[in-house]
């Protein structure tokens, strides 16, 4: 069984990362992306359920806003942004900060997310283990579950639930009752390229016939949702890492298999069949081993290198891992990876403007840095005549990222707002 992780990973308001400037925006930054805020309420009585997410969307993307931010950010009247606050702290949704004092008038009082409002279950289903967590409302993994295994069978999948929901919610104190939802992040098509991990054609088939949410449904309290893995990591840096103007960015997420997710006007965005950002198959010039993204930034071409050295891949997943017993096929990867991820990058600017780039991986905080740098680098050598260059940034998760995505999925869709299906309507 893999290690449990802290209780507490770093807030979406004091995290900082270690390449990319995402940290809390200064007054007049907040006032500017207030005021220039895309979604808007209305004053109608009969859309109170919207506004009431618009607030929430906004208090989580802001980290804290007072009633009258929120009145000039969304439209609507004072009163009716009273009403809001008031509904929505006796639900006990938000909290109250320290008044703001010093100012003309009474003190204003911000309010954030109440972190023990509620609680999701979120369950990775990957190539190399399970992973499930039990999350708060702000994104923090109170409890946690994960089991390695060589490739994934649906048996093995209930089996992991059915062993440990019980434990991981009572480590978190919570009964099934008190869990608002439970969400699956899953590779899309999990049968595919069984070959580089050396998965049997007969076992990994059976996955094509497995409905994982009726499968699922019965063993735990109110609906199974499901949802791309890559995109559900994307959703967690969107969701619970630090505030960020950064409206439109791609997601770079190397596992055993190199993935991601996009996010446009500030919202993740899926795509018809839910797998926008399934860089894999994005080809790559003039780098031996293969033709596609997935040849080189996948984890399992660095698996398969250490198997074939005489060493025991299993080690870069333990507890506490020295990915230094691997050198230089750790050096050596990462700069493949890099090289790719550059080409893949430029590829993907040719089709959409994106003001950034984020990349985040199953290994530890020293190893992503460095593979920022690489890319970072890889940049500076490559012809970028046509497109803009963005801004390229670590992530804040690691491991973890896709099961708390899994989560962040049940938060986004009752208490926050996707721009991009309200430019759709």
């Amino acid at each position: 069984m893999m290690p449990t992780i802290p209780a507490t990973l770093p807030s979406p308001c004091t995290a900082g990362p270690k390449h990319w400037n995402k940290t809390i925006m200064n007054a007049a930054d907040k006032e500017d992306r207030l005021l220039s805020t895309p979604i808007r309420g209305s004053n109608q009585t009969t859309v109170r359920g919207f506004n009431e997410r618009l607030v929430l969307h906004l208090i989580r993307q802001y980290g804290a806003l007072t009633k009258a931010e929120a009145t000039r950010a969304t439209g609507l009247s004072p009163n009716a942004v009273s009403v809001i606050f008031n509904a929505l702290e006796a639900d006990e949704l938000l909290l109250r900060q320290a008044p703001i004092r010093g100012r003309v008038g009474q003190p204003s009082v911000p309010m954030c997310l109440n972190p023990d409002a509620r609680h999701y279950v979120g369950l990775k289903v990957g190539r190399r283990s399970f992973d499930m967590v039990v999350a708060n409302f702000t994104g923090v993994a109170v409890a946690r579950r994960s089991r390695r295994h060589n490739y994934p069978t649906p048996e093995g999948l209930i089996d992991f639930v059915k062993t440990n929901l019980t434990p991981l919610l009572r480590s978190a104190h919570k009964k099934r009752d008190e869990i608002f939802g439970f969400s699956v992040a899953m590779p899309s098509e999990i049968w595919h390229w069984r070959d580089v991990f050396d998965a049997p054609r007969e076992e990994m088939g059976n996955w094509r016939s497995f409905d994982i949410v009726a499968a699922l449904q019965g063993l735990v309290a109110g609906p199974v949702t499901c949802e791309n893995d890559g995109t559900a990591a994307c959703r967690c840096e969107l969701i619970f890492g630090p505030q960020t103007h950064k409206q439109d960015f791609i997601y770079f997420f190397a596992g055993t298999f190199i993935g991601g997710g996009i996010v446009l006007n500030g919202s993740v965005f899926t795509g018809r069949n839910g797998n926008s950002g399934g860089f894999g198959p994005l080809r790559i010039p003039d780098e031996p081993g293969g033709h596609r993204l997935i040849d080189h930034a996948s984890l399992a071409v660095l698996e398969r290198q250490i198997a074939a050295s005489g060493g025991n891949p299993d080690a870069l997943y333990v507890e506490d891992p020295d990915w230094q017993q691997f050198e230089p096929l750790v050096s050596d990867w990462i700069a493949r990876a890099g090289r790719s991820l550059g080409h893949a990058i430029v590829s993907t600017l040719a089709v959409i403007d994106f003001e950034a780039v984020i990349i985040d991986g199953a290994f530890p905080d020293a190893i992503r840095n460095r593979l920022v740098d690489e890319v970072i680098e890889q940049m500076g050598r490559l012809d970028l005549q046509g497109v803009s260059r963005p801004e390229i940034g670590a992530g804040h998760f690691g491991a973890v990222a896709r099961a708390l995505g899994a989560a962040a999925y049940c938060i986004s869709t009752d208490c926050m707002i996707d721009q991009n299906t309200l430019q759709r309507k």
